[in-house]
């Protein structure tokens, strides 16, 4: 009994292969098979080793609203590029554009949504080029924040800045 197990309990851990052979067929043509087939000659298939993937395990899902632990840090680097901080921007029609610098790469789901003067500015984007129109001369204050759907997963500091721009009664 004891060596049926022993049998029993390696051929379940050893992989088993089968041998594949080539042969030629009645018509000409190169044919595979598991079993060698009478009265012709076939020659055993040397098959390289299979290739197998580890299964990896799913994704924790997001935490839920009702668990208000510190939210963690999505990325290293988020802030705004293309603002000057020593003289004011100069936009005669109150239009320009700033950059995001943003490390790693933006995740989706996420989306980067500006904040003008504390309030949200224009269409979130996945794009970290974004373009303000318009804008009224003076100073303001900008931001950009990482965002999926309604939550807000990350925030950059907060530039203050001056636009200048041509007054047309």
């Amino acid at each position: 009994m004891r060596p049926l197990l022993m049998f029993l309990l390696l051929s379940l851990t050893c992989p088993v292969m089968a041998q594949i052979y080539k042969y030629t067929d009645a018509a000409g043509n190169t044919a595979y098979s598991n079993q060698p087939p009478d009265g012709v000659e076939a020659q055993p298939v040397e098959l390289p080793p299979l290739n197998s993937v580890e299964r990896q395990a799913p994704a924790e899902p997001a935490s839920d609203a009702s668990n208000r632990e510190q939210p963690l840090v999505a990325y290293e680097v988020l802030e705004l590029t293309g603002l000057p901080t020593e003289e004011a921007l100069r936009a005669n029609n109150g239009t320009f554009t700033v950059g995001v610098m943003i490390k790693p790469k933006l995740q989706s789901p996420h989306v980067l949504r500006l904040l003008l003067d504390d309030q949200p500015y224009g269409q979130p984007s996945n794009v970290p080029i974004l373009q303000l129109v318009n804008i009224d001369r003076g100073e303001h204050r900008l931001a950009v924040q990482v965002i999926n759907g309604e939550n807000v997963v990350q925030q950059s500091p907060t530039v203050t800045f001056t636009v200048q721009r041509v007054h047309k009664p």
